[in-house]
């Protein structure tokens, strides 16, 4: 169990994150310096450099906590007693309905920096491909039930997540329609690739 000031210390971390992404995904990674991130959450340089290295490590750590969230809950369906097709619709809405509502996060991640470390690179390759295996466990799992039709697992795992992907593009809050909304066309959509006809 970590100690109250461990919580304390990762909860401030996380509050840091979600600011410095909004600042990264308003002015662009290149444009923007540790300086700037400091200011704009009204903390000395010095306090920033307590919590990250530089800003690679900030992005770093915006990708790592993110994911950790995603990977969390896709566990949560994947072990869920639920059918396959509800699994896979609960799996499409989470991933909707966190990039919506984290949406500064998911755009500092759309574009993985350069400057990360071997290290690092290697991690969050790692922690990506371990996400979209989940989906390919789900898709599996409702062949294997018979209720999905026989398809390209990977196939239809790359047009998912491609489509989860874009929302980032063009989701805006003020849309005539909610994320909630918005989720819920997705997960018919891309359910009717693989759900068998009755």
């Amino acid at each position: 169990m970590a100690s109250f000031r461990a919580q304390k210390i990762a909860k401030k971390k996380q509050e840091i994150l979600r600011s410095a992404a909004a600042v990264l995904a308003e002015k662009g990674y290149q444009g923007t310096t540790m300086e700037e991130i400091a200011a704009k959450l009204l903390m000395t340089k010095g306090s920033m450099y307590y919590y990250f290295k530089n800003k690679d490590d900030l992005l770093y750590q915006c990708h790592q906590m993110i994911m950790e969230i995603s990977l969390e809950r896709m566990e949560e369906v994947l072990n869920s007693h639920l059918s396959p097709v509800d699994k896979l619709r609960n799996a499409i809405k989470g991933h909707i309905l966190l990039a919506t509502s984290e949406k500064s996060m998911f755009m500092v991640m759309d574009k993985p920096n350069q400057n990360f470390t071997d290290e690092q690179l290697k991690e969050v390759l790692e922690v990506r491909k371990n996400y979209s295996h989940y989906f390919d466990k789900i898709i599996n799992e409702g062949i294997d039930n018979k209720v999905f039709n026989p398809v390209d697992v990977r196939m239809v795992r790359m047009i998912i997540l491609g489509a989860l992907n874009w929302i980032q593009q063009w989701y805006n809050q003020e849309g005539p329609q909610s994320a909630e909304e918005i989720s819920d066309a997705f997960a018919d959509y891309l359910l009717k690739m693989v759900v068998k006809e009755h």
